[in-house]
């Protein structure tokens, strides 16, 4: 599945066949045929396995953290960094935000990772630590700023993902309030 996740994001989902993969495996479609029924299952398998890889890695970057405000930042690192070490997954997903039979998928994920964030935003609220506003306004927020620095930076241009990280962490702890660390910011510009 890797290597057919590598061709549909290097090579493009429509333009890469099944032929093309199986011949470049060196094995025969029936192969192919015995585990998936279409090039479309196999993206959606392909997708299921990442957002699992990605939250396990989320879920493993904040284990044993008490600190709501921590697990929230440690969150935000690791997904960004599973992002950047995976960005050939990265680019499925944002191929199959654009795809209306891919994207009930993502849309799914998208739910699942505001319900697996927002226990921390209203942890972090409750101990005083982040404004008291909706808890689910402030979670979707929180993923805003990150889903779309990683978007535009680590995906598309390449940035450090340490420094996009600070980025989207200090703007989501301090806003666009005057006396923002503004240091943070300009070094990705």
């Amino acid at each position: 599945m890797d290597f057919a996740a590598r061709s549909f994001a290097a090579d493009g989902y429509h333009t890469t066949s099944v032929t093309s993969i199986v011949d470049r495996l060196g094995v025969g479609k029936g192969v192919f045929y015995w585990y998936f029924d279409s090039k479309d299952e196999l993206l959606v398998a392909i997708l299921g396995d990442a957002l699992r890889s990605m939250r396990d890695a989320q879920r493993d970057a904040i284990a044993g953290e008490p600190d709501p405000a921590r697990r929230i930042e440690q969150g935000i690192r690791s997904s960004l960094g599973w992002l950047a070490d995976h960005r050939h997954l990265f680019a499925l997903m944002e191929f199959a935000r654009t795809e209306e039979r891919f994207a009930p998928i993502i849309r799914q994920a998208d739910q699942q990772t505001v319900a697996d964030a927002l226990p921390h935003v209203s942890a972090g609220i409750t101990a005083g630590l982040l404004r008291g506003e909706d808890p689910v306004i402030l979670t979707m927020a929180i993923l805003g700023v990150t889903g779309h620095l990683a978007r535009v930076l680590v995906l598309e241009q390449g940035h450090d993902t340490d420094t996009v990280a600070d980025a989207a962490i200090a703007f989501c702890r301090q806003g666009y309030v005057a006396g923002a660390n503004p240091a943070l910011t300009r070094r990705i510009a």
